[in-house]
């Protein structure tokens, strides 16, 4: 292929060149949500993530398969083996069904993910919906020897497996000082040992989201469901798993363990993990209680906020680091990515209007290489956004008649505002849907401009900033140019 992808492989803490085990077929598994609330900016940064990376492999020719599960069932309060069930709490606490709960905002995720422009994956299986697949995947490792049933649940032996293989190979932990650090709790619990984690849980009985098993009657383990969906959708080797940098240990880690004790082999070739977002540099989340959701994000509804963000600020701001450096938030910015998005989004509708001259006086060349060169290089938006501002000064230049640009460099120009602003980093213009996109809207606009071109002819001052400054109020921008005036909603 033309262009290669290098990606940022967490397991060996190196760029690799990211060559497909079966050309052209991806297979490509993102951790989703945990469904007990509504998304947060921590969940648009993995989505926004690896919708890019699902993008631009398409774009490369790639056929991908996306798998991107929903947990549903197994991620308990505390850890990911003790507390309450945390859908099914929010069930107890709101007197719900907990698929009730499920659905309420699974719902609502997906409405924050389309007003972010990401891009459905291929499959989005959900955890209660493969009980089957992860009791068979506890069997296996049973057999293997690598799990021990205690009083009905079943628990994966780390120290043994840690003896034959590595626990810890993506973590870099020391899991034999980890071990010796946790003996002191052998006998206090059904574990062996603290590091152990549970592979099937017996069901209290006032838990409510139960299934028969050969242990017990209870539920899988949180870290079964993607070892189990993603051998069940992208077979037993794929190419990337990702997620956020906080899964990494333990989720992503006993995913490892789990596949390499049921398989004899690691089913994973490419681990990507997305940095967090940080709000006075601690993770926002959920458990902290510093999260602000995305509809508070798009309504200003809520006291951290100066005012409403739309989906494409958020998405622009997230796009504007490194998928592996941290954001942090802030209304400052916020705000500078909101003006900086509306600079490229002016740029690109100026484009069909520029005339076109015999020569090229702005710099354009290699704007293209420039931007590919970006993305190969694991993804990195934020040098493909400034290879874009480069581009929209040009364009400005030439609007204000301060450059020249040939048809052929215009002709480029488009298209390299098309795929990479538009196609790739998956921007819209949110004020031509607003305002433009609606007809009879943008005529009664030109209509109220003619009107005040007509009253600027006669010298009629006080008709003519009367129209432009009510306007202004109104959340409008008015340019006068040598040709006219041109507009923007805000």
């Amino acid at each position: 292929m033309e262009h290669s992808l290098e990606i940022y492989n967490t397991l060996n803490r190196r760029k690799e060149r990211f060559v497909p085990l079966h050309e052209p077929h991806v297979g490509l598994y993102v951790c989703g949500p945990t469904v007990y609330g509504d998304a947060h900016l921590g969940h648009a940064r993995p989505a926004i993530t690896f919708d890019l990376l699902f993008r631009y492999l398409q774009h490369l020719g790639y056929k991908v398969r996306y798998v991107r599960n929903i947990t549903d069932v197994g991620h308990l309060e505390h850890d990911a083996d003790e507390g309450e069930d945390k859908i099914a709490k929010k069930a107890r606490l709101e007197q719900l069904e907990p698929m009730e709960v499920v659905q309420h905002y699974l719902t609502r995720y997906r409405h924050a993910m389309e007003a972010l422009n990401v891009l459905p994956p291929s499959i989005e299986p959900m955890a209660s919906g493969h009980i089957i697949e992860q009791i068979e995947l506890v069997k296996q490792i049973l057999e293997a020897g690598y799990a021990y049933e205690s009083a009905g649940s079943v628990y994966f032996d780390v120290e043994k497996y840690n003896r034959d293989h590595h626990y810890g190979v993506l973590s870099g932990r020391n899991i034999e000082e980890m071990i010796n650090n946790t003996r002191s709790l052998d006998g206090q619990d059904e574990k062996r040992n603290g590091v152990d984690f549970a592979l099937w849980k017996a069901a209290q009985p006032e838990h409510i989201m139960r299934w028969p098993s050969p242990w017990s009657e209870g539920f899988p383990g949180w870290h079964c469901e993607c070892t189990a969906m993603g051998r069940k959708y992208l077979g037993e080797e794929f190419d990337i798993h990702g997620g956020g940098m906080d899964l990494v240990f333990p989720h992503h880690e006993c995913e490892i363990a789990q596949a390499v004790a049921s398989h004899g082999h690691p089913i994973v070739r490419y681990w990507m993990h997305n940095n967090m977002i940080t709000i006075n540099g601690q993770k926002m989340g959920k458990s902290l209680g510093n999260f602000i959701t995305l509809e508070q994000f798009f309504t200003g509804d809520h006291p951290n906020l100066y005012k409403p963000y739309s989906p494409m600020t958020i998405r622009f701001f997230i796009l504007g680091a490194q998928y592996r450096g941290t954001v942090d938030f802030s209304n400052e910015a916020l705000e500078a990515a909101e003006k900086g998005m509306e600079r490229l989004l002016d740029a690109a509708a100026l484009l069909d209007g520029l005339k076109t001259a015999d020569a090229t006086s702005v710099e354009v060349a290699g704007l293209r290489k420039r931007c590919y060169d970006a993305m190969n290089d694991d993804l990195n938006s934020p040098m493909v956004i400034a290879a874009l501002f480069d581009a929209a000064r040009a364009i400005n230049a030439v609007h204000n008649g301060q450059g020249t640009i040939t048809q052929a460099d215009l002709d480029e120009l488009r298209e390299v505002f098309r795929l990479f602003l538009f196609d790739l980093l998956g921007m819209r213009d949110e004020r031509a849907s607003r305002a433009s996109g609606n007809e009879a809207f943008a005529k009664a606009m030109d209509l109220l401009l003619n009107i005040r071109a007509e009253a600027k002819a006669r010298k009629d001052w006080a008709t003519s900033d009367k129209i432009r400054d009510e306007l202004t109020d109104l959340g409008f921008t008015i340019k006068d140019t040598k040709d006219g005036a041109e507009w923007k909603l805000n």
